[in-house]
């Protein structure tokens, strides 16, 4: 039964007495109940609780899950996963928020919206939507940041530029970056930056940026759309949008992804506190290799002075020197000229004792003597020479076999001309020959005489 309604002089109820019984209508008319649904903003805070919101194609419905009943829940519970709650209907009294209080969670299969976005994702990336990955200025010239002028992401943007490179030139260009409006207008504010870069060629860089949301509050750069525009882009594009979990088709399609809005403005510019250090060290060592430089530079300048003398100084030694050396080169004429006489004088004796006149008389003494000394030898050699051919031919004589024959004897020998030297080497009717002392006779044997 629901209250009737109240007349004009019924005392007026408080917020906390209208939430209360908004409260107790809810529990007791619904009780406890199934919902199916897609999990969004999952949140997971200190306390242990849980809270995330279900949603299907057209409503949305908070709920929270107390920690007592959360550890008893298996599910990994992820935005965009599907599931089926079992909870009951109430009223958080000191908000009037509407919600579910969970009692039992279980998984009823992936989102239909991640579905849709994983195949969406692929066939961007089979059209090559993705490939982008041109180098940015670092510093940029000019940074040209699309996203919403009273957000936090553009106050971490700004504040980290400050910090890091107070000289970079930033122009805002506010756009929406949540609801179905955010898309169409970062397409149209993309257009237009690239149309206008012509005029201003300072412009270079681009930045998308929001900072971190549920998958709903991102859903504007999961747009097919915008993600093909930043493909298409002239300039540029870096895309933080959310945390570092957060990835979008924005990100992917854009030429550098950056984690958070905060990490894109570090990755944008140095750190001009680590450029001063370091710009401050290389003084440092230029000091002292311009002070080295000069210690050797005086080094060597004293060297040289050292070494410089005056003109006339120089002349005067060199003319000392001069007088030195022409003194020198007389004395080694002087003592050249003598030797050379004295060495002439050696060679006129040399040759006088050697003139050809002498030594051909001398020659001539000495063929002459020996001549003669020859003609001697040659008589005492050949007398010599006859007596031992005298004593060889009476020793000849006495060995010799013809002295034998000439004495009577004979040498037989048969028709080989082997020596006969016993009868029985013999045959009677062979015929033999008989040397004589003087001739030869062919004999034949009658018969053998013992």
């Amino acid at each position: 039964m629901f209250p009737s309604q109240p007349s004009t002089s019924d005392t007026a109820l408080s917020v906390s007495e209208v939430n209360r019984r908004a409260r107790l209508l809810l529990e007791q008319g619904f009780g406890e109940v199934w919902v199916e649904g897609e999990l969004s903003g999952v949140s997971r805070p200190s306390s242990g609780h849980v809270y995330f919101t279900l949603k299907d194609a057209s409503a949305q419905l908070r709920c929270a899950l107390f920690r007592n009943r959360a550890r008893f829940v298996a599910a990994p519970m992820r935005d965009g996963d599907r599931v089926r709650v079992r909870g009951r209907v109430s009223l958080f009294e000191p908000r009037g928020d509407y919600q579910l209080i969970a009692e039992a969670v279980q998984p009823a299969g992936e989102g239909e919206l991640l579905i849709a976005l994983e195949r969406l994702k692929q066939r961007l990336a089979a059209e090559g939507v993705f490939a982008n990955a041109r180098p940015l200025p670092c510093p940029p010239r000019h940074l040209l940041v699309l996203t919403s002028p009273t957000g936090a992401a553009i106050r971490d943007v700004l504040a980290v530029l400050k910090a890091r490179w107070p000289l970079a030139q930033v122009t805002l260009i506010a756009v929406p970056v949540q609801g179905r409006e955010a898309a169409p207008a970062l397409i149209a504010a993309l257009g237009l930056l690239n149309r206008q870069q012509a005029l201003d060629p300072s412009r270079d860089v681009v930045l998308i940026t929001r900072g971190g949301g549920s998958l709903e509050d991102l859903w504007a750069f999961n747009d097919e759309h915008l993600a093909r525009a930043i493909f298409h882009s002239r300039l540029p594009v870096m895309s933080a949008v959310g945390h570092e979990v957060d990835t979008t088709l924005s990100d992917l399609a854009a030429d550098l992804r950056a984690p958070t809005p905060s990490a894109a403005a570090e990755m944008l510019v140095p750190d001009g506190r680590d450029l001063q250090r370091r710009l401050a060290g290389l003084e440092r060592q230029l000091a002292r290799c311009a002070q080295a430089r000069l210690e050797r530079e005086a080094q060597r300048l004293d060297h040289l002075r050292a070494r410089l003398r005056h003109p006339g100084e120089v002349l005067a030694q060199k003319r000392s020197t001069l007088g030195e050396l022409e003194a020198r080169l007389q004395r080694a004429m002087h003592t050249r000229l003598t030797t050379e006489k004295q060495q002439l004088g050696y060679v006129e004796r040399r040759m006088s004792a050697c003139h050809p006149r002498r030594g051909v008389e001398q020659a001539g003494e000495r063929l002459a003597r020996a001549r003669a000394g020859l003609e001697q030898a040659m008589q005492r050699d050949v007398s010599r020479q006859r007596e031992r051919l005298a004593g060889l031919a009476r020793q000849l004589q006495a060995v010799s076999p013809l002295a034998v024959l000439g004495r009577g004897y004979a040498i037989l020998q048969d028709d080989e001309g082997k020596v006969i030297r016993r009868a029985t080497d013999t045959q009677p009717g062979q015929a033999l020959t008989a040397r004589l002392g003087e001739g030869r006779l062919s004999v034949e044997v009658k018969r053998r005489l013992k």
